[in-house]
């Protein structure tokens, strides 16, 4: 790293601690995993990101059964969606609600009711004997809770634009709702919820990304300004709302669902565009989110010609999962993480490493299977183990500084 990134990483810490020091939100006190959002969601989420994947290979090989409650692959792509990215969303929401307005989020006792609620909707399914009903019900419950919780925050918040999380977070919940309705035969002639949750929590990472990329980029890379264009905005955010729409009330040939998710990746590459810099290879922890990004571009492109017939529908998909949220949410775990104990943004070589395997991981699920059709279980099997090597350094790493107080003494 230059002298001149080196200045630029440490001018970004600054301004992080001016920020933070600027809205003043109020102190936090009591058991550290509990101090604020982040630290039990990341936390569960890490875990759950390398438990799911070392599960998921022996369920679709059949030696293990997956949960009663589930098929296997619609327990697969639920627990993914409502357990992993649901667990990421919610930390990094319930802490930057705290920073954007100065209101506190929920901490301590109702944080942790919340954590376990999150949990018991992992564990519920396995256990033999509960009623079904009492698997949707906590299932459902979390993704509201968390819209709950974050309601009176946002509302007292001068910024109105941040209210669309809340909004989100009932859709999602929604979606949730459908996707257990369906598994009991009640929620006919409608799309895939589960499809409809992956672009929502996409909606959610356009939004984070246009936040936070051009500003990590342009204060840690000496002399960039990033550029946003608002038409390119607009056509992001109208483009992936209708995309939304059909894949929960398909009405309209495929083709047009192709169509769009072709328009919405030429957008969204058009946006990364204008925040790229090629000096951001430099500083592992910026050029992951960056890489992330990339891959739900790539992932967008894929899903529109998969609906032409031109690429395989399953390799598209997990552009989009294993690239896309994968990449991106262990990327801002990493950032979010750092900064929030007290420690610099930068990450030790092992995390670096993590941010490759976890690119290694969805190049070979998504083109193995597609250039090599033979051996698709061989591709599959070698992504997941990636993967959970992948996620497994972040949680060594990760995990101590999650569970302990931040290291500059200050509460969070």
């Amino acid at each position: 790293m230059s002298r001149m990134e080196a200045c630029g990483l440490s001018m970004l810490r600054a301004m992080d601690s001016l920020r933070s020091a600027a809205s003043s939100p109020p102190q936090i006190t009591g058991w550290a995993p509990l101090a604020l959002g982040f630290r039990p969601f990341f936390l569960l989420a890490a875990i759950a990101a390398v438990v799911l994947m070392v599960l998921w290979p022996a369920v679709w090989h059949g030696h293990l059964g997956s949960a009663s409650y589930y098929p296997a692959v619609a327990w697969h792509g639920h627990e993914m969606l409502f357990g992993y990215a649901a667990a990421v969303i919610a930390g990094f929401l319930l802490t930057a609600v705290r920073n954007w307005t100065g209101m506190p989020t929920w901490t301590g006792p109702r944080l942790g009711l919340l954590a376990l609620v999150w949990l018991l909707g992992r564990v519920l399914p396995w256990l033999p004997g509960v009623p079904a009903i009492l698997i949707l019900a906590v299932d459902v419950a979390f993704l509201p809770l968390v819209a709950i919780s974050l309601f009176g925050p946002l509302w007292q918040g001068k910024n109105r634009a941040n209210r669309v999380f809340v909004p989100l977070l009932v859709a999602m919940g929604v979606a949730n709702l459908l996707s257990h309705l369906q598994l009991a035969g009640l929620a006919e002639g409608l799309g895939d919820p589960r499809r409809v949750m992956l672009d929502l929590v996409l909606m959610v990472i356009v939004i984070v990304a246009g936040r936070v990329l051009p500003f990590f980029t342009q204060n840690v890379v000496p002399g960039f300004r990033a550029k946003t264009r608002a038409r390119v905005e607009q056509a992001s955010f109208l483009t992936l709302g209708l995309i939304i729409f059909l894949e929960l009330v398909p009405v309209l040939p495929a083709g047009v669902t192709g169509l769009l998710w072709l328009v919405f990746g030429a957008v969204q590459a058009a946006r990364l565009s204008g925040w790229f810099d090629v000096r951001v290879f430099r500083i592992p922890v910026l050029w992951v989110l960056h890489a992330g990004y990339a891959w739900l571009c790539l992932g967008a492109l894929l899903t529109g010609l998969s609906l032409f017939g031109l690429f395989p529908p399953p390799a598209a998909l997990h552009a989009i999962t294993v690239g896309g949220i994968g990449v991106f949410t262990l990327g801002m775990m990493a950032r979010v993480a750092r900064g929030h104990t007290g420690r610099p943004i930068d990450v030790p070589r092992a995390v670096a490493a993590a941010f490759v395997l976890a690119n290694v991981a969805a190049l070979i699920r998504v083109f193995g299977p597609a250039l090599s059709t033979g051996q698709y279980a061989l591709w599959v099997d070698s992504a997941a183990g990636l993967w959970v090597v992948s996620f497994g350094i972040f949680a060594w790493q990760y995990l101590p500084m999650l569970l302990r107080p931040r290291a500059d003494g200050k509460p969070g």
